[in-house]
């Protein structure tokens, strides 16, 4: 087989949902920005690229990818879309591995989007009444039960994980807050220049600015602060996940350019890293925040490596109960976990996160001489998903 690689690696800066840089910026833009970027950085010919995939979540269809195809002057290039929650981009990128690895196609641009704050609104007309609809609504990701709300991962993914673990508040917030100053620390040593595009964006008082830093990541953030704020759920005995051991809700995109080791070679182009493995699990719903703990166990027994064997690892935070409970299950170093902060940190734009998690394990692994990275989460309907890199 031929060994699929990745050739560029790029990102947006992070916003936040509804009141951020991106409030107007819509997904296409998102979309194209990205696609147009990896290609550039790539060195490959645009007439070279065989296909485009794209995460998109809540966006209402209309394939993301094929747009931005068509619009970054691919007009041959197909675009394939992508659902599965949270990892969807993970899987982007592992479904353009494999087809590259298997010799059915060449050069894939991978990734996701999300736009939260241009999101279309959907409504659902209800079974059985002829004019009656239910709006906004929101496709449900696994059939609801009490303990396993669809809409409130706040109890779904952190607060069952939680108990499931014995992760306290105190622990959350402290992890939460080590979050804030990792990525406060990585803006302010220029960590996150070389993976970023700029790009224009509209604020809400009319004015053009670039956007180019992530604007999530809250400076003087602390263990006490996060402490006086109030849980989602008071009615709860003893919950426990706040808006601050939570992941923000947020608008990026980034995206990957995956071609075959071949390919690189005779088109002379820079390899930033291999794709060594993929894999996704499923859960119990209920259990959906421990589902990024059981596809670490599945990717490491597919890539062949021990938890020793890992350099450095991305694990989203959904909540701060979510990596926890991945390095208590398989005795991590915390101190190489989230080395640049995370989703309470940098925020969680869903369908981009996991490309945006791999583009920065590239970069970071390459300022460290290289090794092995692993980016790894839940997502929605108590899915996992994963991806081995080697650098």
């Amino acid at each position: 087989m031929v060994q699929p690689v990745i050739v560029s690696a790029v990102r947006t800066a992070i916003g936040r949902s509804f009141k951020g840089s991106l409030v107007n910026v819509p997904s296409e833009t998102l979309a194209t920005t990205i696609v147009t970027e990896a290609v550039r950085r790539s060195g490959i010919d645009p007439a070279l690229v065989d296909d485009v995939i794209l995460a998109e979540l809540n966006y209402g269809g209309g394939d993301l990818a094929r747009y931005a195809a068509v619009a970054s002057g691919m007009t041959s290039v197909p675009g394939q879309a992508v659902n599965r929650h949270c990892a969807g981009s993970l899987t982007a990128i592992a479904n353009a591995a494999a087809h590259v690895g298997v010799g059915a196609e060449r050069v894939i641009v991978a990734g996701g989007v999300q736009s939260l704050s241009t999101a279309p609104i959907m409504k659902w007309r209800v079974p059985g009444v002829e004019f009656e609809f239910k709006e906004p609504w929101i496709p449900p990701s696994h059939p609801e039960t009490p303990d396993a709300p669809t809409l409130d991962m706040a109890i779904t993914v952190g607060w069952n994980t939680a108990k499931a673990v014995g992760i306290s508040r105190a622990e959350m917030d402290a992890w939460a807050a080590r979050s804030h100053q990792r990525a406060i620390d990585a803006i302010d040593a220029g960590k996150f220049q070389d993976e970023i595009v700029s790009l224009k964006a509209q604020l809400p008082d009319g004015s053009i600015v670039d956007f180019a830093v992530d604007e999530h990541p809250r400076r003087g953030t602390t263990v006490e602060r996060l402490a006086a704020l109030p849980v989602l759920h008071p009615e709860i005995d003893g919950f426990s996940i706040t808006a601050g051991n939570s992941s923000g809700i947020n608008d990026a995109a980034a995206a990957v350019t995956v071609v075959g080791d071949d390919v690189a070679a005779a088109q002379g182009v820079e390899v930033l890293a291999k794709v060594r493995a993929w894999a996704n699990v499923a859960v119990t719903p209920r259990d959906n925040g421990l589902a990024a703990s059981a596809v670490i166990g599945k990717v490491l027994g597919r890539a062949g490596l021990a938890v020793g064997d890992v350099t450095l690892w991305e694990i989203n935070e959904a909540f701060a109960s979510t990596p926890i409970a991945a390095v208590r299950e398989h005795g991590m170093d915390e101190e190489l976990v989230n080395f640049s902060g995370s989703g309470c940190s940098l925020g969680h734009p869903i369908s981009a996160s996991g490309a945006r998690m791999v583009t920065t394990l590239i970069y970071e692994l390459r300022r460290r001489g290289g090794g092995v990275g692993v980016a790894a989460m839940c997502a929605g309907g108590g899915q996992g998903g994963a991806l081995v890199i080697e650098v």
